[in-house]
């Protein structure tokens, strides 16, 4: 049985003999935060990860000469937690936003040919940011752009946190409010499915109003888009991994919690070949795996935890030997095509060729076909959208699968997600599916470690916020 001993780091940094020390179970967005804020206020972390790397479901891998991320990942300036990760892991740089938000929307769909719309803010306040951009968008008719108009400002009298929101679906707000099937389809489901990971008619209306109130009517520049032009395993897991040695956090990967248990007025969690007693626990795992490390009596309805349904991701991976794409991404309407984005650069690409990554959310239909349909459905519809890519040659075609990669914003699930407190004293949850009132993102994951780890401090006498936190 080990007591956490002090970690060394290749700084040479030594955490504090003696003090409270914690083992955070989990090296993805969530655990990882909560290891930093830990460790930040004088705690002894151990931080476990089952896999040989950190940063959970936005991750790198290598495949030929290509660094690959296993899914397109964008974040809003109104993120601010995933922010404040990026400044404290040195990859704020790395991942810029926008200077105002401008996305491209192609409609391959339209009997003329396709079309190019933008969604676009201007330099004026909130709802003016974005009245230009909505009334000249062409992909609505005048009639459709109105009526949007109006179920903004409606939307943006909802309180997201309001349990009547949770039990009612997004599209049944929708037809309330007039949007008709292609308003829907152009407008709602064009931003929600992507940060929602599934459709107006299956997603709770308090994470839709979430989305939605936060991201395009609380502030002008809160939807400017941010991602990653580097790997995200450089952004999750290298520069990530520092950062936590830097603060003298021991990193173990490959390491699987297979128990957590109360020891006394502790805590024993049980790795292969050895144990680690701490005075706190944060599990930041997915659910299921919570739900089986929980002790008896953690939490009132432990069966709630398997109740919360998952959402699969689809990226599929093309590389041309030219040049067929001239801006960084595009929205796409009228096809299977979503969200399309050069990756080129970040992926180590040289000498001449592209790179494109396609992000399919809420992609139940399509997440076990095999990739020779998936080829022929998407290889000529990218010929659709993209005139350029009828004289290239494909070098490679592959798709990348994650069949639980958010959890399903489905109408109550607000009522089966925990907070981060146990009925467990020092045992905390953490992960994007738990009660943060955000849907399953980067910045929900960031905020639940905060959550977590502001809980632990509290109860081992070391209460410390920072700034974030009042906001979080």
């Amino acid at each position: 049985m080990t007591d956490l001993p002090p970690a060394t780091t290749d700084r040479g940094a030594r955490p504090a003999p003696g003090g409270r020390s914690a083992v955070v179970v989990g090296g993805g967005l969530a655990g990882t935060t909560a290891a930093l804020r830990l460790a930040d206020a004088g705690v002894r972390v151990t931080l476990l990860e089952g896999r040989p790397r950190l940063g959970g479901l936005a991750f790198s891998f290598r495949r030929g000469e290509l660094t690959v991320d296993n899914g397109q990942h964008v974040y809003m300036r109104c993120c601010t937690a995933y922010r404040w990760f990026l400044d404290e892991v040195g990859g704020a740089d790395l991942a810029p936003l926008q200077d105002r938000l401008d996305v491209p929307v192609i409609d391959a769909a339209r009997p003329e040919g396709r079309r190019l719309g933008r969604l676009r803010r201007a330099a004026l306040p909130v709802p003016l940011h974005l009245a230009a951009s909505l009334a000249t968008y062409p992909h609505l008719s005048l009639a459709d752009r109105a009526r949007a108009g109006r179920a903004a400002l409606a939307l943006k009298a909802l309180d997201p946190a309001d349990p009547a929101l949770d039990g009612t679906d997004f599209a049944t707000w929708l037809a309330r409010y007039g949007q008709s099937p292609r308003a829907v389809e152009a407008l709602w489901d064009l931003v929600g499915i992507a940060t929602l990971n599934a459709p107006a008619a299956d997603s709770s209306l308090g994470l839709a109003a979430k989305v939605f109130k936060t991201g395009l009517m609380s502030d002008p520049g809160a939807a400017d888009l941010g991602w990653a032009r580097v790997p995200l395993g450089h952004l999750h897991d290298t520069l990530a991994r520092a950062a936590l040695e830097a603060r003298g956090v021991r990193v173990l990967t490959r390491t699987k919690a297979r128990t957590v248990s109360p020891a006394g007025s502790r805590w024993t969690v049980a790795v292969p070949g050895d144990s680690l007693d701490a005075d706190t626990v944060v599990l930041a795992v997915p659910q299921r795996e919570a739900h089986d490390l929980l002790p008896p009596g953690a939490v009132d309805d432990p069966g709630a935890l398997l109740r919360i349904g998952t959402a699969p991701i689809l990226n599929v991976h093309v590389r041309y030997d030219r040049t067929v794409l001239r801006r960084p991404f595009f929205a796409a309407l009228g096809s299977p095509v979503q969200w399309v984005f050069d990756r080129t650069d970040a992926s180590g690409l040289r000498g001449g060729g592209q790179y494109l990554a396609l992000s399919q959310s809420a992609a139940g239909d399509e997440i076990d076909a095999p990739v020779a349909a998936l080829r022929a459905r998407y290889l000529p519809e990218l010929e659709r959208l993209l005139p350029l890519t009828r004289g290239a040659r494909v070098l490679d075609f592959f798709v990348t699968r994650e069949r639980t990669a958010t959890f399903a914003p489905a109408p109550g699930v607000g009522r089966l997600r925990p907070g981060a407190h146990t009925h467990a004293p020092g045992l905390y949850l953490a992960g994007a599916w738990t009660a943060t009132g955000w849907p399953a993102t980067m910045e929900g994951a960031v905020r639940s470690g905060f959550t977590a780890a502001s809980a632990a401090l509290s109860a081992l006498g070391r209460p410390h916020v920072h700034p974030l936190e009042e906001a979080v």
